[in-house]
């Protein structure tokens, strides 16, 4: 008699269940073994094998219904299997065929599909964990009972989104399971190197949540476990921190190996194969046998091959332009509203918190996020009293932790909500970066999925804020392709330009100036209205120059054409992304000259993109250099006079003179 090395409980499964459970692990087992086969034939490029793990992946699918969200790692083959997605597909996938889930835009498991609930990881690791705390969000706003599980690594529970992640659940009673694989190794870094508690689960007493260790090779434990915890936590909604203890037989991905590893380590977890102990002990049952097996394993392999067959019969993608620079965005029809002519004259701030009041009423699916931002109002106290409108449950104060917060908005936009997540300042955004230019810019290009996410940034200088409350940092976003970037300068624009972002699935990086919340005053209606994106506003008309710029630099060059009698068509650009080119071109094209004013540091801004653009397609119209203006290369400073000297007000008057006089 066969004897298995793990100690299996039954309990009250059916055989049935014992049987398919077998199947279900088998599986991945066999889909890993062809590819490392097809690895060494040099079919497929890349892989990162979950072989020894199987158990846990298997194990948290089964339990789980099967339109509640699961986000995955790569090593977690058994949740895809699991989920029942027709395996040419995932051939295709890996094969960078059309018929995978990124259109050959990105490899292994780095997708998601909304038909199977899958929302697969970055290799940035940690923003997962937030999406998850979003998607969770989603379910407790829609109050449907329903559990999210995501999958990391030991390793990846030295990450800060690690920390943010749990916090905000714990915070915020997400029913979220946080499922650790720790297989001992981050690549080749041991866990002693990693963290010194003894546990992995430890860390769930530090945020004040449930947590478990189980036997990761042991099915049977999983799926009972599991299936206690999930259904408590659909009658209790609450997260719950999983370590499950395992070991991966294979290197971090092929091509590393496993030499760091003990081989007396190795040994040890040999004998502890999910997959062989489970046969095992079915066979000890009763319930397998080997002629069974044989059949079983005969029909898996069949279905592989198939499956295999079809995906490599598929023809190369081929590279089309135009569909790669449409899929960079999500379609946006943009519907124009218009308000009625009953106005009030308003700050730029009073404008930015109608529209955000304004678009709470009409999408009843709007969260709005941020730090002290409920009872208290917001830094700036644009969000006051919205709690007494609209409740704690969409007007939500965070815990200050802006990149899991980023990533949490994202998990709202996967699961039907929209958001805005204010930063307090601009500055800050820095830590939310990575999910930013890593997640939200990147998702629909990569499997069609969109951000439905708008980010507040209250930025620039001019009010002695020194050097971590007073950035334009408008240019790392400007840069990267997916993200949309609006920068009003007028009250009127501010408010319909921010109901459009909203309006918006795609993700928008909102920037409103400090120094003009207060300072600038306008008529603005006082109903519900949108401007459109990418249309500059032509502000003054003339001949002899353009003046190109925005945000504070708008409210500069009005002062200095008061002051001079200058014939300038002045363009307020109002969004860097899309950018109105057509009328940059237009106006430069009547001139003949071009200024660029910023406020930002002057090397590697906007500025010095637009200056490129117009020598390119402008060249023969030019009558003089294109000058760039923008503030000196150091950090912002606090002290008046050295913050005047930093700004580029001053010298745009005379750069403008001396252009004017070329």
């Amino acid at each position: 008699m066969i004897t298995s090395t793990l100690q299996f409980d039954r309990k009250n499964l059916s055989d049935q269940i014992l049987l398919d459970l077998y199947k279900k692990l088998l599986k991945p087992r066999m889909i890993e073994e062809k590819m490392l086969i097809l690895i060494r034939q040099g079919k497929v490029s890349k892989w990162f094998s979950g072989i020894g793990q199987e158990a846990i992946s298997v194990g948290v699918t089964a339990v789980l219904h099967k339109d509640e969200y699961i986000l995955p790692m790569h090593r977690n083959l058994g949740v895809f299997t699991g989920r029942d997605i027709p395996l040419y597909r995932l051939f295709s996938q890996w094969q960078g065929k059309a018929n995978g889930f990124t259109k050959g835009r990105d490899r292994s498991f780095h997708f998601g599909t909304q038909e199977y609930k899958i929302i697969g990881m970055i290799s940035h690791l940690g923003p997962q964990l937030g999406v998850a705390d979003g998607i969770a969000l989603a379910n407790r706003l829609k109050d449907n009972g329903k559990v999210t599980a995501v999958f990391t690594g030991e390793g990846a529970t030295s990450e800060g989104d690690f920390h943010e992640a749990l916090n905000i659940a714990a915070v915020w009673d997400l029913p979220v399971l946080f499922v650790v694989e720790n297989n001992g190794y981050g690549l080749s870094t041991p866990t002693n190197e990693q963290y010194r508690c003894e546990n992995i689960a430890d860390k769930g007493v530090g945020y004040g949540i449930e947590s478990h260790i189980i036997d990761g090779n042991n099915i049977l434990e999983v799926y009972n476990k599991l299936n206690e915890i999930v259904d408590s936590v659909r009658e209790n909604p609450r997260p719950v921190l999983l370590e499950f203890k395992t070991f991966r037989m294979r290197g971090h991905e092929e091509a590393s190996g496993t030499k760091y590893v003990p081989q007396k380590l190795m040994d040890m977890w040999a004998i502890k194969d999910p997959v062989d102990n489970y046969k095992n002990y079915l066979k000890e049952e009763g319930l397998l046998n080997d002629e069974e097996d044989e059949a079983i394993r005969a029909e898996l392999k069949k279905e592989i091959d198939e499956n295999y067959q079809l995906a490599s019969n598929e023809e190369p993608i081929e590279a089309l332009l135009s569909e790669e620079l449409n899929d960079v965005y999500k379609e946006f029809i943009y519907q124009e509203v218009n308000s009625n002519n009953e106005s009030d004259n308003v700050r730029m701030i009073d404008a930015i918190s109608q529209g955000l009041k304004q678009s709470l009423e009409r999408h009843e699916n709007l969260v709005i996020m941020g730090q002290d931002i409920a009872e208290y109002g917001g830094a700036f106290k644009i969000t006051d009293g919205f709690v007494n409108q609209f409740g704690k449950d969409r007007i939500r104060n965070t815990p200050i932790c802006e990149s899991a917060i980023v990533s949490t908005g994202m998990g709202l936009s996967i699961n039907g909500y929209k958001s805005v997540i204010e930063m307090q300042f601009a500055d800050f955004v820095s830590t939310g970066f990575n999910p930013i230019v890593n997640y939200l810019a990147k998702v629909h290009y990569r499997w069609q999925e969109n951000a439905d996410v708008v980010v507040r940034m209250p930025c620039g200088a001019g009010v002695q804020a020194g050097p971590f409350h007073s950035q334009t940092n408008e240019a790392w976003f400007t840069k990267t392709p997916g993200l949309k970037v609006v920068y009003p300068a007028f009250p009127y624009d501010a408010k319909g330009l921010l109901n459009t972002a909203i309006n918006d699935p795609n993700p928008v990086m909102f920037f409103e100036h400090k120094a003009l919340y207060r300072s600038i005053y306008q008529d603005v209606p006082k109903d519900y209205y949108t401007l459109p994106f990418g249309k500059a506003s032509l502000l003054k008309e003339g001949n002899d120059i353009t003046i190109i710029t925005f945000g504070s630099g708008v409210h500069w060059a009005l002062e200095v054409l008061e002051k001079n009698n200058i014939n300038a068509d002045l363009l307020d650009l109002r969004t860097l992304q899309p950018l109105d080119t057509e009328a940059i071109y237009n106006s430069v094209k009547k001139t003949g000259k071009a200024i660029v004013l910023q406020e930002d540091t002057l090397f590697g801004g906007i500025a010095s993109d637009i200056s490129a653009m117009i020598m390119e397609n402008c060249f023969e119209y030019l009558d003089a250099p294109v000058k760039r203006v923008g503030s000196i290369e150091t950090a912002i400073p606090f002290t008046k006079a050295l913050e005047d000297q930093y700004l580029p007000k001053n010298r745009f008057e005379s750069e403008l003179l001396q252009l004017l006089n070329y």
